[in-house]
C-alpha cells in the first residue's frame, strides 16, 4: 500500500491543506500542520517537505487574490518582497536538496522563538526606532537594505523548511516598516507564495513527489487560503499580533521536540 492510499489518509491530508491554507493568510504558519500529517501518512521527510510547498502554492494564490486591496497599497514594497523572497526560495530549496535536515534543526526553534519576540516588542521598537532617527525624515513605507537583506534570508529559510516563515517576515516588515499591520499581513501571504512558488519549481525539476498528496492539499489549501485572507483582515492589529507570537511559539516548541 502507498502513501496517502485510504480514505481515512486523503481526508486528513485534504483537512491539513484546507487548515494550512487558513494559516497561511492570517498568522503563518501553515507547513506545522500540514507536513506533520503528511509524515503521519507514511511519506518521507524530504518527498513530505517538497510535496508539501508544491501543495500549499493555491493558498498563497488565493491568499494574495483575497488580500489584493492591501498589496494594492504599497506596490514597490510588494514587488520587493517578491523579488527577495524568489532569490531566496532557490538558495532555500538548493540547501533542502543538499543538505541533510539535521543542519538547521538546533537553529531554527531559537530562530522562530526570536522573531517572536521582536514581533511582540515590535511596537516599542518602532517607536524607539522613530525617535532615534527624528519625526522630520516621516514614515518609512520603502524597503530599506536591512529590512531587503532580511526579507532575503526569510526567503531563503522559506524555500528550506517553511514553518514559522510567515511569522519571521511579519518581524522583518514590521520593524523595517511603517505600515498598517493589515498590510503587513498581505505582504507576508505574498511572501510565502513567491516562496513556494520558486522552491515548488525546482523540486518539480529535480525532487521525487507525491502527487496525489499535492493535490489534495492543494484542493484543501485553495479553499482555506482565501478564507483565511477574510479572517486576517479584520483581525484588530494587537490580536493579530498575539496570535502570531502564540503561533510561533507552539511552531517552536514542536520542532524542539
Amino acid at each position: 500500500m502507498t502513501p496517502v492510499d485510504t480514505l481515512p489518509e486523503m481526508l486528513a491530508v485534504l483537512g491539513a491543506g484546507l487548515a494550512a491554507g487558513v494559516l497561511t493568510s492570517t498568522v503563518g504558519v501553515a507547513s506545522l500542520v500540514s507536513f506533520p500529517i503528511l509524515l503521519a501518512v507514511g511519506l518521507p521527510p524530504v518527498v513530505a517537505n517538497a510535496s508539501n510547498t508544491v501543495g500549499l502554492v493555491p493558498a498563497g494564490i488565493s491568499g494574495s487574490c483575497g488580500y489584493r486591496a492591501e498589496l494594492r497599497e504599497h506596490p514597490r514594497v510588494a514587488w520587493t518582497v517578491v523579488m527577495t523572497c524568489a532569490v531566496g526560495a532557490v538558495g532555500g530549496a538548493a540547501l533542502l536538496l543538499a543538505l541533510p535536515s539535521s543542519v538547521f534543526g538546533a537553529v531554527v526553534p531559537w530562530l522562530i522563538l526570536f522573531t517572536c519576540l521582536l514581533v511582540g516588542v515590535q511596537p516599542w521598537v518602532a517607536r524607539w526606532l522613530r525617535s532615534r532617527v527624528g519625526e522630520e525624515v516621516g514614515p518609512r513605507t520603502r524597503m530599506g537594505p536591512v529590512t531587503t537583506f532580511f526579507a532575503l534570508l526569510t526567503g531563503v529559510y522559506g524555500g528550506y523548511f517553511g514553518a514559522g516563515s510567515g511569522v519571521m517576515m511579519v518581524a522583518v516588515l514590521g520593524l523595517g516598516l511603517d505600515i498598517d499591520l493589515r498590510i503587513v499581513n498581505a505582504l507576508k501571504t505574498l511572501a510565502i507564495f513567491v516562496g513556494n512558488v520558486v522552491a515548488g519549481l525546482v523540486f518539480v525539476t529535480v525532487a521525487d513527489l507525491d502527487w496525489r498528496a499535492i493535490a489534495l492539499l492543494a484542493a484543501g489549501s485553495v479553499v482555506g487560503g482565501y478564507v483565511g485572507a477574510r479572517v486576517g483582515r479584520r483581525l484588530p492589529p494587537t490580536l493579530f499580533r498575539v496570535l502570531v507570537v502564540v503561533a510561533g511559539v507552539v511552531a517552536a516548541v514542536l520542532l524542539l521536540r
